[in-house]
């Protein structure tokens, strides 16, 4: 199939808008027009790992983390970064990262986390406001209800576990058209009267244009009225981290051994015990500690991530106990979220899981 294929399905899991704006999501290499045969799915793309799909015939490589986070003036092979770019490009291996967008993501990496150990109830710790957009538009009433759905079915509506929300009041709009016109409804230089119905319903910003071509597509009149209008609300399905609940309460070693075997990690950095019951987890995959205030405000017994600095452990002031699993223990599991998407969208192309483990940091 076609690389824009994958990469297309992949960014209706993972909108490329909802990256970080430090990060470098989506295509790297490659043309998307491309034939793919296979694609390997890996955290890194390391040269070990474009090893590996030489070996396998894959000439596509999905990643979490993109190799190239800035811009590259000079590709002289002079570092890894440099060296896996060039070997990609000889053997026509495109490579995709799926980063950032994958974490922020109701249903991405930290939600992995929370099923491995567990947890239930579970919710973003942080969601992310000014992300969504109000449509206000108004439609003849008798045709409302195919306008509505075509704007529903473009992404438009959605509020939590709820989909087409929406308000509408009818009313009578008016218009005249000049000699130019060629209206839909009455005559040209002739004023109208026709009953509509307001509509409002919401989206996020990133399917503005997909909404306004659906509703433009829908509606039958020649000029469309719409109003869009940015909205600071909250988008709880979009966010950093997640907090969650154990099935049932357990002392602090208990659930750090269960962290130990549920997550594959060696050893657990983590602060002074509390010597109390730990009930409910904050997590997130990665670096986290920009999200300790909100794990704490949680309530969360636990916060559970990687790349702790030594000062920064003192700032969980016995309120909450901080275990650091490390970033690579953390977000292991991430290439097999990303393999089962696929698999199951795709189930009869060729899909592997790197055999590679990218973790640059060792333990003796």
């Amino acid at each position: 199939m076609k690389l824009s294929e994958i990469t297309t399905y992949l960014e209706t899991i993972a909108p490329l808008a909802l990256q970080e704006n430090y990060d470098n999501c989506g295509l790297l290499t490659g043309n998307p027009q491309m034939e793919i045969s296979a694609a390997l799915v890996t955290l890194d793309c390391t040269e070990e790992v474009v090893d590996e799909a030489i070996a396998i015939h894959a000439n596509l490589i999905v990643a979490h983390h993109p190799i190239v986070f800035s811009g590259l003036k000079k590709i002289t092979g002079k570092n890894y970064v440099e060296r896996v770019i060039i070997k990609a490009i000889q053997n026509n291996i495109a490579i995709y990262a799926i980063h950032t967008n994958l974490d922020n993501v109701q249903h991405g990496v930290n939600a992995e986390i929370c099923k491995r150990l567990g947890l239930q109830n579970c919710k973003i710790l942080s969601p992310k406001n000014a992300l969504l957009r109000k449509l206000v538009t108004f439609i003849p009433t008798k045709n409302f209800e195919q306008v509505a759905q075509a704007v529903f079915a473009a992404g438009a509506g959605n509020i939590g576990n709820y989909s087409e929300t929406g308000f509408s009041v009818e009313g009578i709009g008016t218009f005249k058209g000049n000699e130019n016109t060629n209206p839909a409804i009455g005559q040209k230089g002739v004023k109208e009267q026709v009953n509509e119905t307001r509509f409002e319903t919401i989206f996020p910003a990133y399917l503005e244009h997909k909404v306004i071509q659906a509703l433009l597509s829908a509606h039958p009149y020649e000029e469309v009225a719409y109003d869009i209008y940015p909205l600071n609300n909250t988008l709880q399905q979009i966010g950093s981290g997640m907090v969650g609940i154990l099935p049932k309460p357990m002392s602090e070693n208990k659930f750090l051994k269960l962290l130990k075997e549920k997550m594959l990690v060696q050893c657990v950095r983590h602060t002074n015990l509390l010597n109390k019951q730990v009930t409910k987890v904050a997590l997130c995959g990665g670096s986290g500690s920009f999200l300790l205030s909100a794990a704490i405000a949680s309530g969360a017994d636990f916060y559970v991530t990687g790349d702790f600095k030594y000062h920064e452990f003192f700032d969980a002031e016995n309120k909450i106990v901080i275990a650091d699993i490390g970033h690579y223990e953390s977000e292991q599991f991430t290439k097999d979220l990303l393999f089962a998407f696929l698999n199951e969208k795709f189930p009869t192309f060729a899909l592997h899981l790197s055999r590679i483990n990218t973790n640059p940091v060792k333990y003796f």
